[in-house]
């Protein structure tokens, strides 16, 4: 697989996910779609989605329910679309939504692999390959950066680093769509900083080469450790993503 071919098929699901046309995303102006409920999008992603903004860096592709498309379309041509999810931009879309019930919630960095790049990285630990039989007992706290326990079905492979036998690290794909499987990671405190989380994660990028899917990361904005992670596996910045939801969800992920 090569860069080219990873960057096609990304363009192909985002525009599965947002109801367009990939070229869309490399166009110079904006795009509007309407919200789409695609079987194919992305598991996790709400569907259909009221106001959904994706940029690869040229413009911004919105996807918006019809009652938000007047007060979106004026927002995202108001600024450039670099600017278009940072503060002090963002204040002005939540002003619009507002009286639909609506705030931003979501603001994440996706990253894709530099096939140049991507390589088994050296860890302290063994590394074992493990399966849903495996993890299937490892769907507690410590873990639910690697494994998902609302969507476990879709959960399909992992890593785990183990100091003798404990596990001290683990990394797990989700396979969020036919062609891409997403990459979490989670490593034990005490073990931090001794290069865990970057074997881990190349390694599991590596598996999931061989299985014919491409990897890809997600990482907050302001989580600059896993920020810094996919960066040394080999994971370039690609596209940019900002999902607004009701102000119910909003006020729920608060009080976590």
């Amino acid at each position: 697989m090569t860069n080219e071919e990873i960057w096609r098929i990304a363009l192909a699901q985002s525009a599965v996910d947002c109801n367009c046309e990939p070229g869309d995303f490399l166009r110079a102006e904006n795009v509007i779609a309407a919200a789409n409920a695609d079987p194919r999008a992305r598991a996790y992603l709400p569907r259909p989605v009221e106001c959904d903004l994706v940029s690869y860096g040229t413009n911004v592709v919105a996807q918006v329910s019809e009652r938000v498309r007047e007060a979106v379309t004026a927002y995202v041509n108001a600024y450039p679309a670099s600017f278009s999810m940072e503060t002090p931009h963002i204040y002005v879309l939540n002003e619009a939504l507002s009286p639909f019930g609506l705030k931003v919630c979501y603001i994440a960095e996706y990253f894709l692999p530099d096939v140049d790049q991507v390589r088994p990285l050296p860890c302290p630990y063994e590394l074992r390959l493990l399966g849903p039989a495996e993890f299937g007992p490892l769907y507690v706290p410590q873990w639910s950066n690697a494994l998902c326990e609302k969507r476990r079905q879709l959960d399909v492979l992992a890593v785990g680093a183990y100091d003798g036998e404990e596990l001290v690290g683990l990394a797990g794909c989700s396979a969020d769509c036919e062609s891409m499987w997403q990459i979490g990671v989670d490593v034990l405190p005490e073990h931090r900083r001794q290069g865990v989380a970057s074997a881990l994660t190349s390694r599991l990028a590596l598996e999931v080469f061989d299985r014919g899917k491409v990897p890809f990361y997600c990482a907050a904005w302001c989580n600059m450790k896993s920020v810094r992670n996919a960066l040394k596996c080999g994971f370039r910045p690609a596209w940019v993503e900002m999902t607004a939801r009701s102000f119910e969800h909003v006020e729920e992920l608060n009080r976590r």
